[in-house]
Order: C-alpha cells, then structure tokens, then sequence
C-alpha cells in the first residue's frame, strides 16, 4: 500500500462535525479507533510526569547525541533516575522522536487560535502554521535524518503516519477548513505528504533561517493549488506529492 493510501486509511469516515485532533470525546463510529475531540474539552496529558522529564531531558541531549540510547539514558541522569528507568521506554530512541513530534503538535494547538472559515485565507495560513511547525526543529534538524530512518521502520510506519496525519488535522483545523466531506480527509493525507517533503527538504538546507525551505514549501502548496484546479482534483494532486516524498525519502538512503 502506498504512503497516501495509508494516509488516507488513517480514517474511513468523515466525522459528522469539525473537531480539533488534539482533544478528546469519542464520536461519529470511527472504525479506525481514532476519536475527534471537541476543542473546549481538557485533555489528559500524552506522558506521565516521570515519561515527561525523561523525554524531554533526553530531547535536550539529542544534539549532541542524535536520536539514540546514550541521548535516553543520559537524559534520565539529567532528571535524576537511575539508568534503568530508559525501561520504562520499550520503543527505545523511537520514544524520543514521538515525544519531540506529540509535544510540538499540541504545542501548534495550544498556541495557535483557530481561524475563522474563509476560502481565500485558507492556503496563506496552512503555510504559517507549517512553517511554525518546521521552525520547531531548528534545534535538531541536522540530526533529523535519524529521525525518519526510525519513522520509516515497518514496525514504528503505522504510528509515525497517524501522529503525521494528526498534525495535518490540527493544522487544517486551525488554518479555518471546515470541511468534513471525504474530500477532508482527501486535502489531509496531501497536506501531510507536503509536510513531510518540507521537512525532509529541511534537513539538507543551509540557508540562513531555513529560506530555502520556505521558498521549497511555497512552490509544493502552489503547485498543488494548480493542480487541483486543473488536472483532476485533490486525490490526483496528494498522488503526486507522496511520489515526490517516496523518491526523497529513498534518496536520502531511507528505506521505504
């Protein structure tokens, strides 16, 4: 199955309204167990205290030592446990990774007020609020390619898709689509796909501030504007962009 096919089978069915992805109340049947939430509600926190200052002590050390044991167990030292507790971590370096992508999505949602539903506006802030994204990963983006090799494993893809495919749901969420049609769920595995390319197109930038990624970022939503437009709509342009990531990802040595 294809990286957008997976997209898309994050979801079988559009919910009955709009809801953010980052809160919590069970609705509309889903099959594929995922649940949208109404953004009033609280949501429980994604890690433990203990998970938490583990985490985001080892994500400090990530420069240093990339995604790796040494950069867990060290920060677990740094939090005041004992080397053992990285235990409470199965996933290993993996549990890192997921940390530094859950934190910063709820991050997105907590900082950002969802904008009202204006067509026109829609695309200009889909591009902020990926570039508010992207920035998020100044600090580790020149260890991000160890990153993507852990999410593109087949034991961690499924996981990696669905926190991917819930970024695009915030992200389309506070950028004003109101959609909640197939054609939702359609704009949202080409969103991620472009999210990931601009991501992965990041790692090797050595533009100052990273303007290469954002000229990269304004050319993909661009042409995917026209191609919707003009070449078969939304499932034809998602199509191309996850063929342009599948081919990225292998260049950079990424089975995938």
């Amino acid at each position: 199955m294809s990286i957008f096919r997976l997209l898309q089978a994050t979801c079988s069915k559009p919910p009955s309204r709009l809801y953010s992805s980052s809160n919590f109340v069970p609705s509309c049947g889903l099959s594929c167990g995922r649940f949208y939430h109404s953004y009033e509600h609280d949501r429980p926190p994604p890690f433990s205290p203990t998970e938490d200052r583990i985490l985001s002590a080892a994500l400090s050390h990530v420069p240093t030592h990339g995604f790796t044991t040494t950069a867990l167990t060290q920060g677990a030292r740094a939090a005041g446990y004992l080397d053992i507790s990285t235990n409470l971590f199965p996933a290993g370096p993996f549990s890192i990774v997921n940390y530094h992508l859950v934190t910063q999505r709820l991050a997105l949602a907590k900082d950002v007020t969802p904008a009202r539903h204006d067509p026109i506006k829609i695309p200009t802030n889909i591009n902020k609020l990926i570039l508010r994204r992207l920035h998020a990963n100044k600090a580790i983006i020149h260890r991000w390619q160890e990153a993507l090799a852990l999410l593109a494993t087949p034991t961690r893809l499924p996981t990696s898709l669905r926190e991917l495919a819930l970024l695009s749901d915030e992200i389309l969420f506070l950028a004003g689509s109101t959609d909640v049609t197939s054609v939702w769920y359609t704009n949202r595995a080409g969103l991620a796909v472009i999210y990931a390319s601009a991501e992965l197109f990041m790692t090797t930038d050595t533009s100052e501030n990273f303007v290469e990624t954002e000229e990269f970022l304004a050319r993909r939503l661009e042409e995917g504007e026209k191609i919707k437009s003009f070449v078969g709509g939304v499932g034809t342009w998602a199509g191309i962009q996850a063929g342009g990531f599948v081919d990225g990802m292998r260049s950079k040595g990424v089975r995938i």
